[in-house]
C-alpha cells in the first residue's frame, strides 16, 4: 500500500504543476501575439520619426517577444516531462495490480528454438520480460532480453549484479528521471546499426588533398579583396564574384549535413542519459565499473558527445540566412565543420558503440531495480559454490497475482537427483515445473525471487515443456521432442552442467513405449 501510495502522489503532484504549466503556456503565447502586433504596429507608427525612434520600439516589443519564445520552448518541454513523468507513474501503477500491458512486452526474441525461453513465456504478451522491461533505449532492451536468453552461471558475477540491482532499487527518484529522460527522446532500434556504419565509414573531405589548403586561402584571399574594394583599388564586385564562387562545395557539403543531422542527432539524446549516470554516485563494484567506462583521457562521455553536439549546431546555419551567406561566402563555414566532425569521428568514433553498450546495461539494470522496488516482499537467493542444489520455501509464479497464487516447496539437494512430479490432470503440476524455471531464471539474473527463500547453485538451464510439430520442417510432434531431448543428451556428453526440466516426456507416442523410453532416458540422465 506504501509502493501504491507513492506513485499516486508522484502523479498528483506532476498533475498539479502540469496544470500551473499549461495556464504560463497560454499567458505566455496570448503575450507573445501581444508584443508581435504592438512591435509591426509600432514600426508602421513611428516609421516617420527616425531609426533612434524605430529602434527603441522594437527593443521594447521584438526583444521581449524573442526572449519569451525561448521561455515558451523550455515550458513546452517542462510540459512533456510531465505528462511522462504521470504516464511512467500510471504504468506502475497498473504494473501492482498485475497488468503489464503499458510496456512492451519483447516478442520480437520469442524463438521456440532456444533452451529455456519459449517453454518458461519468457517473452510475449503477460510475460517475463514484459514484467521487467522497463528500458528507456532499444540498447538496454536488447541488452534485458539479452540476459533473460543467456542467464549468468558464475556465482560472482550473480552476487555483483544482486548488489547493483538492491543499489539501484534504493535510486526511485534517479530511475523515474532516467526513464523519463529516455522516453522523452525515444531512440529508434536502428540506431545502433546507423551509428556504426557512421563511425566505420571512412573520411570525405578530410581526405581531399585540396580540402585544408582551400580552408587557409578562401579567408586570406575574401580579406585581400575586400580591403582592395574598400580602398576602391578594385572594384568590390571581385570581392563579390570570389563569394559567390565559394558556394560551389555547399551541394556535397549539404548531403552530407543531412546525413550526420539523420544519423547523429540521437547522441545528443544519449548524452543527457550518460550525463545523469555521470553525475549520480554510485557504490556497488558493477556499477562503479560501468561508470568508469564512460569517457576518455579525463574526459567525461558527456563532454565528448556535447563537443559533438555543437559542432553540429555550428553546422547548421540555415535558419539565420544573413550569418549563413556571411560565415559560408568567406570562409567555406559547412566544409571547415565537416571536417571537424570527421576529426571528431576520428578521435573518438570507436568508442561510441561501447559507451552506448555500456548505456544499456545501466538501462537494464534500472529494470531490474524496478522489478525488486516493485516487490518488496520478494528475496534475493542464496548462491551456492558447490553442485548442485535448488532449495525453494513458499515459492510462487512471480506472474501470478498473489491472491491466486499457490505456494510450494521445492528441495533438489544434491546431484544427480530427480524430482518427479504427479497428479491429476489440471493439479497444476506444469505451472509448478514453469514457476521453478522463471524463478530460477530470475536468480540467475541477478533479480529477487518469488519466495520466502531461494538457494541455487547456477547450473545451465535447459528445457523441454512445450514442444510443438513443424509443417515448414515436416516434423512429427514426436520428432520434435526426440530432438529436444537429444540436445539435452549431446550437451551433457560434453561435460556441461546441467539444471533440467522436463514435462511429459515422449508424451508423443503411446503409452507403452512412453514408459520404456522414459526408463532408458532416466538412466541414461543418471549415467551422465
Amino acid at each position: 500500500m506504501e509502493l501504491k501510495a507513492k506513485y499516486e502522489q508522484r502523479i498528483e503532484q506532476a498533475e498539479a504543476e502540469l496544470r500551473q504549466v499549461k495556464n504560463k503556456i497560454l499567458r505566455i503565447s496570448t503575450l507573445r501575439v501581444l508584443l508581435f502586433a504592438a512591435g509591426i504596429i509600432g514600426t508602421i507608427y513611428f516609421y516617420q520619426a527616425g531609426t533612434p525612434t524605430i529602434c527603441l520600439t522594437i527593443a521594447v516589443t521584438f526583444v521581449p517577444f524573442l526572449a519569451l519564445v525561448k521561455y515558451h520552448n523550455r515550458l513546452f518541454f517542462r510540459k512533456d516531462w510531465l505528462e511522462t513523468c504521470i504516464r511512467v507513474n500510471s504504468d506502475e501503477l497498473s504494473a501492482l495490480a498485475d497488468n503489464y500491458e503499458p510496456f512492451e512486452d519483447g516478442k520480437e526474441f520469442t524463438n521456440p528454438a532456444h533452451r529455456y525461453s519459449f517453454d518458461l513465456d519468457l517473452f510475449g504478451r503477460h510475460s517475463l520480460f514484459q514484467a521487467l522491461n522497463r528500458t528507456c533505449t532499444s540498447f538496454g532492451k536488447e541488452k534485458l532480453a539479452e540476459w533473460l536468453q543467456n542467464h549468468l552461471e558464475i556465482k560472482e558475477e550473480i552476487i555483483q549484479r544482486q548488489e547493483a540491482t538492491k543499489e539501484l532499487a534504493a535510486y526511485s527518484d534517479f530511475r523515474e528521471t532516467f526513464r523519463i529522460t529516455g522516453l522523452l527522446y525515444k531512440g529508434a532500434t536502428s540506431d545502433r546499426e546507423e551509428i556504426k556504419e557512421w563511425t566505420e565509414a571512412p573520411a570525405y573531405f578530410s581526405k581531399k588533398w585540396w580540402s585544408r589548403p582551400l580552408l587557409g586561402i578562401v579567408p586570406g584571399v575574401n580579406i585581400v579583396l575586400a580591403m582592395l574594394g574598400v580602398a576602391g583599388v578594385i572594384p568590390m564586385t571581385w570581392f563579390g564574384l570570389f563569394v559567390i564562387g565559394s558556394f560551389g562545395l555547399i551541394k556535397p557539403v549539404s548531403n552530407l549535413q543531412r546525413v550526420y543531422d539523420k544519423k547523429l542527432r540521437i547522441l545528443s539524446i544519449y548524452a543527457e542519459l550518460i550525463s545523469l549516470i555521470e553525475n549520480r554516485e554510485m557504490n556497488a563494484p558493477l556499477l562503479r565499473h560501468l561508470k568508469a567506462e564512460f569517457g576518455m583521457n579525463g574526459k567525461s562521455t558527456t563532454h565528448i558527445l556535447k563537443e559533438l553536439s555543437r559542432e553540429l549546431d555550428k553546422l547548421d546555419l540555415r535558419n539565420n540566412q544573413l550569418l549563413y551567406v556571411l560565415l559560408e561566402g568567406s570562409m567555406f563555414w559547412q566544409l571547415r565543420q565537416v571536417m571537424r566532425i570527421e576529426q571528431w569521428r576520428h578521435k573518438y568514433g570507436k568508442y561510441l558503440l561501447h559507451w552506448l553498450d555500456v548505456l544499456g546495461d545501466i538501462d537494464a539494470l534500472c529494470s531490474l531495480a524496478t522489478f525488486a522496488g516493485n516487490h518488496p516482499a520478494y528475496t534475493y537467493p542464496t548462491i551456492a559454490g558447490k553442485p548442485f542444489v535448488f532449495l525453494a520455501k513458499d515459492m510462487g509464479h512471480p506472474l501470478m497475482p498473489a491472491r491466486q497464487c499457490v505456494t510450494n516447496d521445492a528441495d533438489i539437494p544434491s546431484r544427480p537427483f530427480f524430482v518427479i512430479i504427479t497428479g491429476a490432470n489440471m493439479a497444476g503440476k506444469s505451472t509448478y515445473l514453469r514457476t521453478i524455471g522463471v524463478n530460477y531464471v530470475l536468480a540467475c539474473t541477478g533479480c529477487p525471487v518469488c519466495c520466502s527463500s531461494l538457494e541455487i547453485y547456477p547450473a545451465k538451464l535447459v528445457t523441454s515443456l512445450r514442444t510443438s510439430d513443424s509443417l515448414t520442417d515436416n516434423e512429427s510432434y514426436f520428432f520434435a521432442e526426440l530432438k529436444r531431448l537429444k540436445q539435452i543428451i549431446d550437451r551433457l556428453n560434453k561435460g556441461e552442467e546441467l539444471f533440467i526440466i522436463l514435462d511429459e516426456i515422449l508424451k508423443g507416442t503411446n503409452s507403452m513405449d512412453k514408459q520404456k523410453g522414459s526408463f532408458a532416458l532416466v538412466r541414461q540422465l543418471m549415467e551422465l
